[in-house]
This record gives structure tokens, C-alpha cells and sequence, in this order.
């Protein structure tokens, strides 16, 4: 019961460690110092820094050129990692993160949490349908995330760039042409083609940007809208909040420090989440949700998505035979696009193996930011209006005007 109880606190803390790339603010000056931080664990708090040896790419890219970011420009701070560098020439800029794949283990409760919390309902489904409920895991995961920002006002079609990591979200339009209401078309690609019936969650973090753009604003983005990662904040499993895993010390599946998972060491599974897709082709994990995803090349049933089961209020969507999803930018604010794909392994010592994305851009009101460069606030800039001298100077004029008027009258 003690073990139990164990693994199920476990499961709640260390798991779903999504990693994402943020901004302060996405909208930045030409040729200034900035920062990006790498989150590892929710959208809204990250448990630990990443390991430099795990990195196996960080490309920026901007006006035609990509980068190579050196390992040295990343320092640690409050268990983010930061990657400090300058921006260039205005344009719509991209930074990508590729991490090198770590195996962990995990017992068979821990692993059906796992999927359960994180939503991973394809493999869940799959080893329900398959009697293997009780069957231990071991698996293999990875993850690679991209941001989106703008530099200066001047759009540029890096937006596009397909950074060639194993799996990735690439917008078919510049995000940043985007105002709340617009709707936005993204493809899902692994190992550099469309992957089809994948399930993608959308959220979005309007804190600080006030336009929520109405009763659409009220989720719209999926119907299901707004996802707080936070309650998952907790469990990164794997990738990092260190866990010791002893047993499992082999996956160290974190780079990262810490947590004896002891005889659990089995759950660590942390940080690779998952779903079968190679399977899926087999069980066409649409089937069992009353849908063939051989057939639903026909039905693109990916947009409208919604499955309502975990992430809380994340929106959920299926991408359609082409490997596209869209959704509707109902609000201001931070968006966030993630996905774990996952699938059964045959190779030896695996029974898994996960590759995690994310995709992270912001959208303002009006989308002007040259205030912003000037060194005014957003804020400042959507309540611009009337400038003051301009308010009080007229005020002043017309009270004038009445007093004259009312004594002439006199």
C-alpha cells in the first residue's frame, strides 16, 4: 500500500516534464542584448535546468542565416537555463532546442499514471485494448522545442524554417501577422514528414495582456481552451528534476539531479511521456476513438479536435492527413503548442521510445511594437489614446471658453 501510495505521488510529481522556450516578451529590439529561457517542467515554472551535454542542437534563425548557438552563451538561474545573445536585423526570428534521448524504467502502475496524467490516451488506450495494463516499461524519449519572436517591425519568412529535429511544429503563416480572432494553421512533421492523427494540446498564457477578444476569448482556441500546466508543473519526470533512479542510474534520465525513485526507479518516466503511433498504425488509434485514422485522411477530424480527457483545459486537437491542426488565436497573450509522440519499441533493453515538441509565440494587440523599442510599455501602447498634455491642454481651453461665455452672458 506504502509503495502504492509511492508511486502514485511520484507519478504526480516527477512526471509530464514538457521543456519550452520563453520569452519576457517576444517582441524585441534590433542589434540589443535579450535572453531566452529553456523551461523543463511546466509552461509556467521550470523544475531544473538542462545539462548542456544534453543539447545536442540550439540554432537561431533570422534574415535567411541559421546559427549555431555555442553551449557557452547558456548559464543557470532559478532552474531555468538562459541562453543570453544578441539579436540581429529585424525580422521574424527562430530559436530551436534538439535534445540527445535518455532511457528510463518504470513498472507497470507508474507507467499507466504516466499516460494517464499526461494524456497520452493513444498508448493508454492501446495497452488497454491489448492486456497489457500490466506490462513494466522502459523508455526512450527526447525533445525538441522552437520559439517564434519578432525583432523590430519588419516580417521576414524565417518563421518557416524546418530546423530537421526529429519531430517539430511549423506554422504555415507568420504568427506574427496574427490579431486575436485570426486563425492559425500549423503542420506537425516527424522526421521531416506530415504526421498524421497526432494528438496536439494548445494553451495559452493571457496574464498581462488584458485583450481577452470576448466570449470568443473564452477558450475559443479548442473549445477547450486554457491549460494550466501548472498542476503538472510538478512532475517533469524525468528529464530533470533529478531523479537518483539508483537502480536506473544507467537512464539518469534527467541529467539532473536527485530523486531516489528508489525501487521506483521504475516510474521515473519522467520526462517521456507517450504514445504509440507505431502501433498506432496498427491499431489506428483512431479506431478506438470511434474514428480510423486511415480513414480520417478523409475526415481531417484534427481541427476540431477536443477530446476532452487530461491537461486540464488545454484545448486538444488531432492533426488531419496532411498533418496540419488549426486553431483560433482567441486572445493576447503567450501561446503554446505540445505533442509527445510515442510508439512501441523492438529494440532491445526498450519497450518505448518518445519524441516530445513544443512550440512557443506571442500575439499583442494590433501587433505595433515600436513604442515597445523606444522603451514604452505595451501597456502604454494599447492605452496610448490621447496623450495627456493634449487631454489636460484641452481641458484647460474648454473651461476657459465656459468662463467667458457664461460671463459675457452676464
Amino acid at each position: 500500500m506504502i509503495k502504492r501510495l509511492f508511486v502514485l505521488a511520484a507519478v504526480v510529481l516527477f512526471s509530464s516534464h514538457d521543456m519550452y522556450l520563453k520569452l519576457d516578451t517576444f517582441f524585441l529590439p534590433p542589434n540589443t542584448s535579450a535572453n531566452i529561457q529553456l523551461f523543463n517542467g511546466t509552461f509556467d515554472k521550470s523544475e531544473n535546468a538542462i545539462a548542456r551535454n544534453r543539447m545536442i542542437d540550439i540554432s537561431l534563425v533570422g534574415n535567411g542565416t541559421r546559427s549555431k548557438v555555442d553551449t557557452t552563451q547558456w548559464s543557470e538561474q532559478d532552474n531555468m537555463t538562459i541562453l543570453s545573445f544578441k539579436t540581429g536585423e529585424a525580422g521574424t526570428w527562430v530559436a530551436g532546442v534538439s535534445t540527445r534521448s535518455r532511457d528510463f524504467a518504470m513498472d507497470a502502475a507508474a507507467f499507466n499514471e504516466y499516460l494517464e496524467h499526461d494524456g497520452v490516451i493513444d498508448m493508454l488506450k492501446w495497452r488497454k485494448g491489448n492486456n497489457a495494463l500490466d506490462q513494466p516499461a522502459v523508455e526512450r524519449y527526447s525533445k525538441h522545442v522552437k520559439t517564434i519572436f519578432q525583432v523590430g517591425e519588419t516580417r521576414t519568412d524565417d518563421w518557416q524554417t524546418v530546423l530537421d529535429y526529429p519531430i517539430e511544429f511549423v506554422p504555415l503563416s507568420n504568427p506574427y501577422d496574427l490579431h486575436a480572432g485570426d486563425m492559425l494553421k500549423v503542420k506537425l512533421l516527424l522526421q521531416g514528414k506530415p504526421l498524421i492523427g497526432q494528438l496536439v494540446y494548445v494553451d495559452s498564457d493571457q496574464s498581462g495582456h488584458g485583450h481577452d477578444h470576448a466570449a470568443e476569448a473564452a477558450h475559443e482556441h479548442g473549445e477547450e481552451a486554457g491549460h494550466d500546466h501548472a498542476a503538472e508543473a510538478a512532475h517533469e519526470h524525468g528529464e530533470e528534476a533529478g531523479h537518483d533512479h539508483t537502480a536506473e542510474a544507467a537512464h539518469e534520465h534527467g541529467d539532473e539531479a536527485g530523486h531516489d525513485h528508489a525501487a521506483e526507479a521504475a516510474h521515473e518516466y519522467g520526462d517521456e511521456a507517450g504514445h504509440d503511433h507505431a502501433a498506432e498504425a496498427a491499431h489506428e488509434y483512431g479506431g478506438e476513438d470511434g474514428h480510423d485514422h486511415a480513414e480520417e485522411a478523409g475526415h481531417e477530424h484534427g481541427n476540431e479536435a477536443a477530446e476532452a480527457h487530461h491537461h486540464d483545459s488545454a484545448a486538444q486537437y488531432r492533426t488531419d492527413a496532411r498533418g496540419e491542426m488549426s486553431f483560433k488565436v482567441s486572445a493576447d497573450g503567450i501561446w503554446n503548442l505540445r505533442t509527445i509522440y510515442m510508439v512501441n519499441s523492438d529494440e532491445p533493453g526498450l519497450t518505448h521510445e518518445s519524441n516530445w515538441a513544443t512550440l512557443t509565440f506571442e500575439v499583442d494587440h494590433g501587433q505595433t511594437h515600436e513604442h515597445a523599442e523606444e522603451g514604452h510599455s505595451h501597456a502604454e501602447e494599447h492605452e496610448a489614446g490621447i496623450p495627456g498634455y493634449v487631454y489636460w491642454g484641452g481641458s484647460l481651453v474648454l473651461l476657459a471658453g465656459l468662463f467667458f461665455w457664461f460671463n459675457r452672458k452676464d
